[in-house]
């Protein structure tokens, strides 16, 4: 289905096109002056230079020519040939009721679907996860919710840091504490326990220690830089560790993960494509683009045209490690193989801009895949009321799983206050207080632009007035306890007929959901989106207060209205379950 604006577009595009003039010049928006009228299109004054004539006559010509349209009951000009035009009643009703029947209200699918991996979480092996995963994950989560949602095919990848020095630390240091374990002994060839020799709690210690012991000790870095290379050399035990490793840190990511409601279809790692290497290098040597600078192995990225220098990637170190960018290159042709995606979007903070530029420019020489087929959908940080990246009072890295706890408290405290959850049932009440904590966090993060830093406020986030995740919760249970009533009053909805200008506010509303989505996927921009189920709340908070539902008399008139509620409520979780937010049944 086309949107309003759409369908006038076609109708003042044509008249355009009637005046030896490009159709595009007739495309019509939405009115930055809705007091004036809700439509508007400025083609006009663009015209005027084609053609080397008055804007407002050509404004005239094509008022003449539409005015008398069924689409319109009034066009007029404004200041040198603005076109202000305002739709007629019936425009409204049938857009309303086509909305009404469409399963996914007016939300259209791409004519050119994509297989597309998004690659986002990024968390490392034996680190829990802070609140710096936190906007990879949200966005990252965003990006494949609506990528599926307008038909694209997408697979999800988690991407484990799971190899390198950091895994090297927590074996010697397991070692150094648990040094009759098998996984040590050269000699044992298995079976491995099959039991894991650490917990979670283990690793979290073991590896700030190892790290902490490895830099005040050359000796104690050596040994662990030595274990990194048995590790990537394939020594048994330390691979069973490895796997030991992996398996207990994805238990605890598993939790938080599902406790963030952000879900993967693969769990790879770095580790999964290490064997991948050195075939991928010697096939990079026999093409040519590899050389030896200063005893590492590089491909060389840099541009004549560039306006920063590039330094080369490196791929085999002058120790003969292999580094990020050798893994991550060995990551996309693993994915050639098994997936062969169209593109990739790599969801993964702004900071680390030049180091993807170098990778997507290398496996773009290396014949690997095209450099526009890889994008990196960088952000900002999460920040404290300092401006520096969010701490916790203690002046630590804050864990992911405690910032949700303390939302959970706050949204909580709100409730309190607002007086709401009154009577309910302690679980009930459990489960309303994690959905709101939850709709604060991932709101707030969504709702700004992606590129820009904010700052983390949890008083503001949770409050259910103004621009907030709350609000929207409490919008969309508003409108369950409307339709629920009605239907215990056995009353029914029918044909929407808006006759008030709330109502045909609404309608407008409700008719630029296609826009916003596709603007925000687009752009991979998920404020767009906050800013139209956000508008749309608003719009039926207005009407609301305008238009009375279970009160009025006129049975055409609320069934009209509690039509328009129910396709409110239908469009509004529809754009909710895409910014990954639920809301309750009751609050």
């Amino acid at each position: 289905m086309t949107t309003l604006a759409e369908q006038l577009s076609t109708l003042v595009g044509a008249a355009f096109i009637a005046q030896d003039l490009p159709a595009e010049l007739g495309q019509v928006q939405i009115s930055g002056r809705p007091d004036l009228a809700p439509f508007q299109c400025n083609g006009a004054l663009a015209a005027a230079k084609l053609a080397k004539r008055s804007p407002r006559e050509i404004a005239q010509q094509i008022t003449d020519a539409i005015k008398a349209d069924p689409l319109i009951t009034q066009i007029s000009i404004a200041g040198p040939g603005f076109l202000n035009i305002i739709p007629a009643d019936a425009a409204y009703a049938v857009q309303a009721n086509a909305l009404l029947g469409d399963v996914r209200c007016g939300a259209t699918q791409t004519q050119t679907p994509q297989k597309i991996i998004i690659d986002f979480g990024g968390p490392n092996v034996a680190k829990p996860m802070h609140v710096g995963h936190l906007r990879s994950s949200v966005i990252g989560d965003f990006l494949q919710r609506v990528a599926r949602f307008v038909g694209h095919e997408v697979v999800s990848d988690i991407h484990l840091g799971d190899w390198g020095l950091q895994m090297g630390h927590l074996i010697t240091e397991l070692q150094d504490e648990q040094p009759d374990l098998p996984y040590f002994d050269e000699g044992f060839s298995g079976p491995w326990p099959a039991q894991p020799p650490v917990s979670l709690d283990d690793l979290s210690r073991l590896y700030p220690q190892a790290a902490a012991n490895a830099k005040a000790d050359e000796a104690r870095m050596s040994r662990s830089r030595k274990a990194t290379s048995a590790l990537q050399a394939g020594r048994p035990g330390y691979r069973a560790l490895l796997g030991h490793f992996i398996a207990v840190s994805r238990a605890g990511l598993e939790t938080d993960f599902n406790a963030l409601g952000v879900h993967f279809d693969l769990w790879k790692g770095e580790s999964d494509v290490n064997d991948l290497i050195p075939d991928m290098i010697e096939n990079f040597k026999a093409r040519g683009v590899t050389e030896i600078s200063d005893g590492a192995l590089v491909i060389h990225v840099a541009r004549e045209d560039d306006k920063k220098k590039q330094p080369p990637l490196i791929l085999l170190s002058s120790e003969g490690s292999a580094l990020y960018g050798t893994t991550d290159l060995a990551t996309i042709l693993d994915r050639n193989n098994k997936i062969a995606p169209d593109h990739t979007l790599y969801v993964v903070d702004q900071r680390q801009g030049q180091h993807f530029e170098q990778v997507f420019r290398a496996a773009d020489k290396a014949g690997l895949m095209a450099e526009n087929a890889l994008e990196h959908i960088g952000f900002g940080t999460v920040n404290g009321a300092d401006g520096k990246p969010f701490k916790t009072r203690a002046g630590g890295v804050m864990r992911l799983s405690d910032l949700l706890a303390m939302a959970n408290t706050a949204a909580r405290a709100r409730m309190v206050e607002a007086g709401i959850g009154e009577g309910m049932g302690e679980e009930v009440l459990v489960d309303i207080a994690r959905k709101i904590g939850l709709a604060a966090i991932k709101f707030a993060d969504l709702r700004n632009q992606r590129l820009t830093n904010y700052v983390f406020d949890m008083d503001r986030f949770t409050a259910f007035e103004g621009k907030t995740g709350p609000y929207l919760l409490y919008a969309a249970v508003r409108i369950k306890s409307i339709l629920r009533k009605a239907h215990d009053q056995g009353l029914q909805s029918d044909t929407i007929k808006p006759e008030m200008t709330e109502e045909k506010m609404l309608v407008l509303a409700l008719d630029s959901f296609d826009a916003a989505l596709h603007g925000a996927w687009a752009k991979r921009a998920p404020h767009i989106l906050c800013e139209h189920v956000y508008e749309l709340a608003q719009a039926f908070s207005r009407f609301y207060a305008a238009c009375p539902i279970l009160p009025e008399k006129d049975e055409a008139k609320r069934s009209s209205r509690l039509a328009l509620a129910k396709l409110t409520l239908h469009q509004l979780e529809i754009g909710l379950d895409l910014l990954g937010l639920e809301a309750p049944e009751r609050m």
